[in-house]
């Protein structure tokens, strides 16, 4: 007994194959026009079913990741600031450092493009595949502060020990609480040398003591960053103040 378009889409739903029925009424009008033959439709199905799966998953793990945005280095005016690092980003984006367990230090004025980069790598990790988590600097100290707090530190530092890419992004943009150094010495030690570690600041690091409030932390900090990592300078004029610049002149013509 032959089953119609509503009835298999049904029993596809109750086999959870929901990527087959996003394209079943098409690969029946395929074969129905003599465009294909059976057996070619059904493994069309299929491999529609696991694209279906292969996105789904991909968003998953971007959303776990906590980036709050997709960037591409695709998208990256790399003429607008000539100095910039564009050879060691190309470099650290074909990913080897995640294999190799390296870490990397983005320096450099807001707004020249460390965000972005950083979170470009991000993304392309999650899209390789490895287990990334994405954290602004103050909202990770919140975090494990309120994880403490709850009586599950050990859970969250497990957590951030199994990422295999770490990305800490704006370091200082904001102030942190006084117990910061301490916590991002804690978190780089437990990744040292197992997983990769990116950071990103606008502050040079000699003013990192003065900042943290500790001297005697930020050595080692530093140490277990750059070990085995790659510092790049940003240098250059804001993106952001351009795109201001553009908004008003806008406005200003067309008013």
């Amino acid at each position: 007994m032959s089953m119609s378009i509503p009835e298999l889409e049904r029993s596809l739903r109750a086999l959870r194959l929901s990527g087959m029925i996003a394209t079943l009424e098409v690969r029946a009008q395929q074969v129905a026009q003599h465009e294909t033959n059976f057996l070619e439709a059904f493994s069309w199905l299929v491999q529609d079913e696991l694209d279906r799966r292969r996105s789904r998953l991909l968003e998953r793990r971007f959303t776990l990741s906590g980036l709050p945005e997709r960037k591409d280095l695709k998208d990256f005016d790399w003429s607008y600031n000539p100095k910039l690092p564009r050879r060691q980003v190309l470099e650290l984006a074909t990913l080897k450092f995640i294999e190799a367990k390296e870490g990397a230090l983005f320096l450099g004025p807001p707004g020249v493009g460390k965000s972005h980069c950083a979170k470009a790598l991000a993304q392309m990790a999650v899209q390789r595949g490895y287990k990334v988590i994405y954290r602004e600097a103050h909202k990770l100290i919140e975090d494990i502060n309120e994880a403490r707090e709850l009586g599950e530190i050990r859970k969250y530092r497990a957590q951030l020990a199994a990422a295999e890419l770490l990305v800490i992004d704006d370091l200082f943009l904001r102030r942190l609480p006084q117990n910061a150094g301490d916590e991002l010495a804690e978190v780089l030690m437990s990744r040292y040398e197992r997983s990769s570690t990116v950071l990103t600041s606008n502050r040079p690091v000699e003013d990192w003591p003065t900042l943290l409030g500790d001297v005697v932390v930020v050595t080692p900090l530093l140490d277990r960053l750059m070990h085995r990592g790659n510092l790049l300078k940003f240098e250059g004029k804001s993106w952001r103040l351009k795109e201001a610049a553009e908004r008003v002149a806008k406005r200003a013509t067309a008013g």
